[in-house]
């Protein structure tokens, strides 16, 4: 069980990183939506991908996991708080309530073992 968590939250942080390192135009939008700069969102995108690579580090040593999923954990609060600034939709906020749950879920699993 704690693997699949590990491997389907490190994907739930990889895939917007990409999107947004890579400079995806929907990833530009959402910038722009939310009105922060497009170099600061990027920045996001990198603390997405440390979060990715500590939460795949994780497996083996538990405690960078955790920092790591801990980190994501204040990520996405920020993210559902900057949807609801910005006055967007519940369905909206969906990928930051299920990263949130994952990783919620992820360091219960973790630290109850």
């Amino acid at each position: 069980m704690f693997v699949t968590i590990s491997l389907l939250l490190a994907a739930a942080c990889l895939l917007p990183a990409v999107g947004k390192l890579t400079g995806n135009p929907k990833m530009r939008q959402s910038a722009a939506h939310f009105g922060i700069s497009w170099p600061r969102y990027r920045l996001i995108g990198v603390a997405e991908l440390a979060a990715a690579a500590g939460i795949l580090i994780g497996l083996w040593w538990h405690p960078l996991g955790v920092a790591a999923a801990a980190g994501m954990a204040v990520l996405l609060l920020g993210a559902i708080i900057t949807h609801r600034k910005a006055a967007d939709r519940v369905k909206d906020m969906v990928p930051a309530l299920v990263g949130l749950v994952l990783t919620l879920a992820y360091l219960a699993i973790v630290l109850a073992g």
